[in-house]
């Protein structure tokens, strides 16, 4: 995978379409050379015949097939996108990464086996976003926890660890650690070659749109939160804030210059709330009823929202926490969904999503571990069989609550499936 911005697009095209047509042109003065036997000016010419008019045209080659991974593909192409919840990284899970480092010997903190349990799903997924919560810090730190996070980069070493290739960054916390850790987080993602968007190290990045490359599609992401926690970015451009008309302006531009799909996440939402807040729902129906919106999917309130199809577009609410500290009060705060939306191409070369498969997770500690609650894992293997049972039927009854099961979304069993590649 590879980061391609679709603002480089047209440049590209045009530098090709120069090149082309001045091949074999030769420049005045430039001291070019010609191969064979050079012609003076009074020897005549032949030129070449144009080509006969009435020849048909090339007709452009058919794709391949590319099935992708995840269920059976109803058509020639299709590709699968997972969005999983937040990277919240609190002292008790770098206390914890500690220890599994003086196990594993991979550096001073790794925190690969908290999020090992992801790798499944991961793998049996064409593309895998993730959401970074947080600033980082430098390596060896200090690091500082809520209300002003500065995180060990680490966190996101394991993320692309275990499969992730790119990673949404705009949230209320983007930048708690000022410039110098929003642009410390995008470094360390750039180093890791995990592709990012949502905030922004300069004006011109801001203006780019993330694009990524999939067997069967080009998908962009496009990304934005609610606020800042009172906080003031010190450039307007920095963090890319909820607002539906510039959210809707940047994916139409997005398929003008190429994008197949277009995705877009919003950060925002009531804390440990069980539905979206009007903001939520006001701001995806908008870019679902904009047509230039493919698939929509949230992050912030530190719970598991319902998913809805609305307007033939599924909106995930909110997909809850990937890791975390556990709360002793917030039951809903330790839990998450991962979702998996699997996109089919019609015979007019439309894409639309024609399976979504989602999986409850818990975090549990003592070690902790990110735990899948999916319904082919043994009873009993992430905590006692009751908490188990008791997270499930909650994320059951809130992930159907506008009727996603009717609509088709189900939960998601990752040993029934092979992958193409198998």
């Amino acid at each position: 995978m590879r980061r391609i911005t679709v603002r480089d697009w047209p440049r590209t095209v045009l530098g090709m379409a120069l090149v082309l047509a001045c091949t074999g042109c030769m420049g005045v003065g430039e001291g070019r050379t010609t191969q064979g036997p050079s012609s003076s000016a009074s020897e005549p010419t032949t030129a070449a015949p144009p080509p006969s008019m009435t020849e048909e045209p090339t007709e452009e080659p058919t794709p391949e097939p590319t099935p992708g991974k995840g269920p059976e593909c109803p058509a020639e192409r299709c590709f699968s996108v997972l969005v999983s919840g937040d990277l919240l990284v609190h002292p008790q899970l770098w206390d914890q990464a500690a220890v599994d480092a003086a196990e594993t010997g991979n550096g001073t903190l790794d925190f690969e086996p908290l999020l090992a349990g992801q790798r499944p799903y991961i793998e049996n997924s064409d593309l895998a976003l993730c959401h970074m919560e947080t600033p980082v810090a430098v390596p060896e730190g200090p690091f500082s926890g809520y209300p002003q996070f500065n995180v060990p980069p680490q966190i996101l070493t394991a993320a692309k660890a275990v499969g992730y290739q790119a990673c949404t960054t705009a949230s209320n916390h983007t930048i708690d650690a000022g410039t110098e850790g929003l642009v410390r987080t995008l470094d360390t993602l750039d180093g890791l070659g995990l592709e990012h968007t949502g905030s922004y190290a300069s004006e011109a990045d801001s203006q780019n749109i993330m694009v990524l490359d999939t067997p069967a599609a080009k998908v962009a992401v496009i990304e934005a939160t609610y606020g800042l926690n009172g906080l003031i970015a010190e450039f307007p451009w920095q963090v890319d804030m909820l607002d539906a008309p510039a959210m809707i302006a940047k994916a139409e531009r997005a398929r003008e210059e190429g994008a197949d799909v277009v995705i877009a996440a919003i950060h925002a939402g009531d804390e440990y709330a069980s539905l979206p807040n009007q903001q939520q729902i006001d701001i995806a129906h908008a870019l679902a009823d904009s047509g230039a919106v493919d698939f929509i999917y949230g992050h912030h309130t530190h719970s598991v929202l319902p998913i809805e199809k609305y307007n033939d577009t599924w909106i995930v609410y909110g997909l809850g926490n990937g890791v975390t500290e556990l709360s002793p009060v917030y039951d809903v705060n330790n839990e998450g969904l991962t979702v998996r939306a699997q996109f089919a191409q019609d015979g007019e070369g439309e894409w639309t999503v024609n399976d979504l498969a989602w999986v409850p997770s818990v975090i549990v500690r003592d070690p902790y571990r990110w735990c899948s609650l999916a319904p082919d894992q043994p009873a009993g293997s992430c905590s006692t069989p009751e908490h188990e049972e008791a997270v499930k039927a909650r994320t059951l009854a809130t992930v159907n609550t506008f009727d996603a099961d009717d609509d088709g979304a189900h939960p998601w069993s990752v040993s029934e499936e092979t992958s193409p590649e198998d």
